[in-house]
């Protein structure tokens, strides 16, 4: 799992064009602590296959709304994002993040 902190490598990971999962999680919420759990669960399940970044928000506030602008996703925490050719193709937030949930994605 990545975490990633600037606009710079969130662009990248978008021109590489290939899927991904981004967390946006708040480090001081218990809900976004229980997310972050399923999600790491999730993206180190060698069944997955999933690639996974995620941004703690309190550290990153100018990517995660930057992220929030070029997406027109409004900004949720604890919440996450399906990259697919570069476009949004899935998200969801709080207490429906789960392995089950995150596995269902394609």
């Amino acid at each position: 799992m990545q975490k990633i902190t600037n606009i710079a490598e969130y662009e990248e990971l978008i021109e590489a064009g290939e899927p991904f999962f981004l967390l946006k999680h708040s480090t001081t919420c218990p809900v976004s602590a229980g997310a972050y759990d399923a999600y790491e669960t999730f993206v180190n399940d060698p069944a997955s296959e999933a690639k996974g970044v995620y941004i703690a928000v309190q550290e990153s506030r100018e990517l995660s709304n930057h992220i929030a602008q070029v997406t027109d996703i409004r900004h949720e925490s604890p919440q996450v994002l399906f990259f697919k050719d570069g476009q949004v193709a899935w998200n969801e937030s709080h207490w429906k993040i789960t392995k089950d949930q995150l596995a269902a994605v394609k």
